[in-house]
């Protein structure tokens, strides 16, 4: 006999769950309990939406599922800002709610939520466990459908009085995951397809991919000489150095490689796709007939077809891809070697910084500083605002699983996710790039970070407004600034009373001296880079956007 909170953790290490994100409450202390003998590591965060978020970033870097525990009521719509970001950026998140009594269900009881109707919109499933006996099987279904298809978030609703039912129950097994794969008709009419263009281009996007994929898909695109990108905040799918890389798709991409893409004959989109962001509201290849030659591919079916109606569709996960891909080859020299060269020449001068800008802290040579010092193996966690754009630009992404940030947009995301990562992958560098307003939406994990001694260094670049927000205000509605001004704290105090290290920049010279003692140091660390509010894009300042220049 077991209780119901027993078996969802026997369920769990069945399924080799190694860790899991929680914020503790009364609605499933049984859980909790089977958790303290158990060997998976239970990592207590202080917000439920930061933990969800190290949940998605779980999924998004190791392609399983992120396990998230919650309580009812508050703590789980908390936690919806994680399952959002889970769902538009197609990660594998499994979500535990606890719930009220099943006998005061309807009843409006203490913290009672219909999650089935809160999160139906989000979650690829909703299911509540009303029979402890079914555990074993619910749970494992969770694991499936959380990674087949096109993965994402699944919540588990947990009565708190079925976790203390003891049942007889059959042994937890694990899920078996899915594979789709092209067959031969499909990939001998993408090889048509490529011999008979002029001017092709490849996108690489979406979720669950290996690093044996990554470099199987980037040894076919060598082979055909392809001109290849990134999709939005995609980057880690493939070295920047790379001689077919051309650029990542998404907000203010390269103007060049934008143009070419629309000029394009064939477009062959791997993985994603190939939403609003990335695709340019539409603009780079149209919704729903595109002008250019498409090949779709995704492990969704019903993704194919969706949004665009392509030449070719292939249902096919992207690991099944990326080996049979890497067997073809092209029967002569392609024609577009000269593209694919000029392309890669200009995503170089592109993601190149600039050596000046307004304020004493210039960021354009603090990116070219990291961009010597940082390892290849780096992993660059952010949330979403103007000052991710210097990261993503003049970053050269060298390794696989070296970005986490949310597709979605979500502020936030950056502390969680660098908090997740280097419980993930303890031995490489993480780097959380933020911004001010940024930081303040779960910037309480730093103090996760610290309890788990994971050294990672926060960056904020702090300019005491909501920038993103001001741009677009000082766009539509010069001078009339409304909602934007952030009054913030001592963050480098802030880290020092958490017990990090911390510092504060106020010039380009003082940065690479404190970021080089921030690593020493060994501990949790926030460097408070101030920056004028005028150096809110790295080619336009602020009065330029208000002027209209």
């Amino acid at each position: 006999m077991r209780t119901g909170g027993q078996l969802i953790v026997d369920a769990l290490e069945a399924n080799g769950v190694e860790r899991v994100y929680s914020v503790p409450g009364e609605s499933y202390l049984a859980v909790l309990d089977a958790l303290h003998d158990s060997r998976i590591e239970n990592v207590v965060c202080r917000q439920e939406g930061g933990a969800t978020m190290m949940a998605d970033c779980e999924g998004r870097l190791t392609g399983k599922p992120g396990i998230c525990f919650v309580t009812r009521g508050p703590g789980a719509t908390n936690a919806s800002a994680g399952i959002h970001i889970a769902r538009q950026d197609s990660n594998p998140v499994i979500l535990f709610v606890g719930q009220v009594a099943r006998g005061n269900l309807e009843r409006e009881a203490f913290q009672e939520v219909d999650y089935r109707a809160f999160f139906g919109t989000m979650a690829k499933w909703v299911v509540q466990i009303d029979d402890a006996a079914r555990v074993p099987e619910l749970v494992t279904r969770a694991f499936a459908v959380a990674t087949s298809g096109r993965p994402g978030p699944v919540v588990v609703v947990l009565p708190e009085d079925m976790l203390t039912d003891a049942v007889e129950a059959p042994t937890p097994l694990p899920f078996v995951a899915v594979e789709t794969r092209p067959g031969r008709p499909e990939m001998d009419r993408l090889v048509e397809l490529l011999e008979a263009a002029e001017r092709p281009f490849l996108v690489l996007g979406g979720t669950r991919w290996t690093e044996e994929a990554v470099s199987q898909v980037c040894a076919g695109i060598s082979r055909w000489r392809l001109p290849a990108g990134c999709s939005f905040r995609r980057q880690t799918l493939c070295d920047q150095l790379h001689e077919s890389y051309a650029g990542d798709i998404g907000i203010g991409a390269n103007p060049k490689l934008a143009a070419y893409i629309k000029q394009s004959d064939l477009v062959i989109l791997v993985g994603c796709r190939f939403g609003e962001m990335p695709s340019a509201d539409y603009t780079l290849v149209k919704s729903p007939y595109p002008d250019q030659k498409l090949v779709h591919i995704f492990p969704d079916p019903e993704e194919l077809g969706r949004v665009y109606r392509p030449t070719l569709a292939i249902n096919a996960s992207n690991t099944a891809f990326a080996a049979a891909f890497a067997e073809t080859a092209p029967d002569a020299p392609p024609r577009w070697a000269n593209f694919t060269e000029d392309l890669h020449q200009s995503y170089l001068e592109w993601s190149t910084p600039p050596m000046d800008g307004p304020g004493a802290v210039k960021i354009g040579p603090v990116m070219a500083w990291l961009e010597e010092n940082l390892p290849e193996d780096v992993i660059i966690a952010n949330g979403a605002g103007n000052f991710a754009t210097w990261m993503h630009r003049f970053h050269r992404y060298r390794r696989f699983n070296g970005q986490a940030a949310p597709t979605s947009g979500s502020m936030g995301y950056g502390v969680p996710a660098g908090v997740a990562a280097k419980g993930i992958f303890p031995d490489r560098e993480v780097v959380v790039w933020a911004g001010d307003g940024d930081f303040l939406m779960n910037g309480q994990e730093f103090a996760t970070a610290m309890h788990y001694g994971r050294p990672i260094i926060v960056v904020i670049l702090n300019n005491g407004i909501y920038g993103t927000i001001r741009m677009h205000q000082e766009r539509d509605y010069p001078g009339r600034v409304s909602g934007t001004t952030l009054t913030n704290p001592d963050f480098a105090a802030l880290a020092r009373a958490y017990g990090g290290h911390g510092e504060t920049v106020r010039a380009t010279a003082e940065f690479a001296p404190a970021f080089e003692r921030a690593r020493a140091s060994g501990k949790p660390a926030i460097l408070d880079v101030l920056i004028d509010a005028e150096a809110i894009m790295p080619t336009r300042t602020l009065t330029e956007i208000r002027e209209k220049r």
